[in-house]
């Protein structure tokens, strides 16, 4: 069982469509979501879609902003380094 709370434009603009087509609220709203799951199921996030690009321009270096701290103490202790 499940509660839905709608907006009174929402369930009057539901309740017309229902009478129009001459269906059931609980019927209707179980399509939709049915649709709505279905469009949804392969859908990809907009991460996984640039996944591949990202960190990599310029430098080919996939994780260059995670590993930034280690790499910038490496070039300080080079310079540094009497």
């Amino acid at each position: 069982m499940l509660t839905v709370r709608l907006t009174s434009s929402e369930e009057q603009e539901l309740n017309r469509y229902c009478q129009k087509e001459g269906l059931p609220k609980s019927q209707v709203v179980k399509e939709a979501l049915a649709l709505y799951l279905k469009k949804n199921q392969n859908a990809i996030s907009p991460y996984e879609a640039g996944e591949d690009l990202f960190g990599i321009e310029g430098s080919g270096i996939k994780d260059k902003s995670i590993t930034y701290k280690k790499r910038l103490k490496q070039i300080l202790n080079e310079k540094h380094a009497y």
